[in-house]
């Protein structure tokens, strides 16, 4: 009997609890379907333009700090770590790159900061070290998205030789610094023995076409490298894998393409071939002959 007298409630207790289960739904219900946040984010602009302030500095800190050794570069080819070791943003690098691809070039540092937004204190620190072409530097009258004017086309034999070309020569050329002028030369003396055609510019690492087709502009292959060239419809696999690209297997589907057509009628017709590198036809052509 006492056991059960635990249990027993008046009526006034259960009231009070149905009271209190109700205020627990209520407020269950307020919490999942009420907003209490708020849309409007209230910005202190003053607050904001301080702490980039303070940003801009810190990133200036820490260059002095690294006391790294900046070398002039031409600031229309920095990458991402390039920019970061500079002490720009993602965004501002982001915003160069963008700029860049559009094929539009940056011809003075108060367009580079029109473009990539950077602060006036970074750009007084890392503007002094922009070197920028001879012709943009002595124009009179400076471009502000053309590189260079291509509507004046230079004749073969305006041109300079490539294959005699010098690392100095090649400087010149927009985009050509002192690492890809040399780059260039050990490539066409110590791999190829002489450039064949100016189409081999396409191997050299780090050359983009934009720089390719400035070199193009003011070089061509004058002396072209003299080979014998490989007979297409009468070669052997042997003699085909000694073709830059061409391996082993790809002679010997090349053979099998050749024996199903009864030769070869083009050279562009290697490109039905399986497996064979399509983008490398130009350059696989200058070792090729139908003869």
């Amino acid at each position: 009997m006492k056991l059960k007298s635990h249990f027993t409630f008046s009526k006034q207790q259960r009231n009070g609890i149905f009271l209190l289960v109700g205020i627990v739904i209520l407020f269950q219900c307020l919490y999942f379907f009420v907003n209490f946040g708020s849309d409007e984010i209230s910005i202190n602009e003053k607050l904001l333009a301080k702490v980039n302030d303070e940003i801009d500095s810190l990133r200036l800190s820490q260059l002095a700090n690294e006391k790294q050794t900046i070398y002039p570069f031409n600031p229309n080819f920095i990458t991402d770590y390039k920019g970061a070791s500079l002490g720009m943003s993602n965004e501002e690098i982001d915003r160069l790159l963008n700029y860049r691809k559009q094929n539009k070039w940056v011809n003075s540092a108060k367009q580079f900061q029109e473009v990539t937004l950077v602060s006036d204190s970074l750009l007084q620190v890392i503007s002094p070290y922009f070197k920028f072409p001879d012709w943009v530097e002595n124009s009179d009258q400076k471009s502000s998205s053309v590189f260079s004017d291509r509507s004046i086309t230079k004749t073969i034999h305006q041109k300079q030789d490539l294959n005699k070309a010098t690392a100095k020569q090649l400087q010149k050329v927009y985009g050509i610094g002192e690492a890809l002028s040399q780059r260039i030369i050990k490539y066409r003396d110590n791999v190829l023995g002489g450039f064949i055609a100016e189409v081999q510019l396409e191997e050299v690492y780090g050359l983009t076409p934009e720089v390719i087709e400035n070199l193009k502009e003011e070089f061509a292959v004058k002396t072209p490298k003299q080979i014998d060239k490989v007979r297409l419809n009468k070669a052997t696999i042997e003699e085909l894998v000694t073709i830059q690209y061409i391996d082993y297997d790809l002679a010997h589907n090349i053979l099998e393409q050749r024996q199903l057509r009864e030769g070869f009628k083009s050279i562009d017709e290697l490109t039905k071939v399986k497996g064979f590198p399509i983008e490398k036809l130009d350059i696989i052509k200058l070792y090729l002959s139908l003869d």
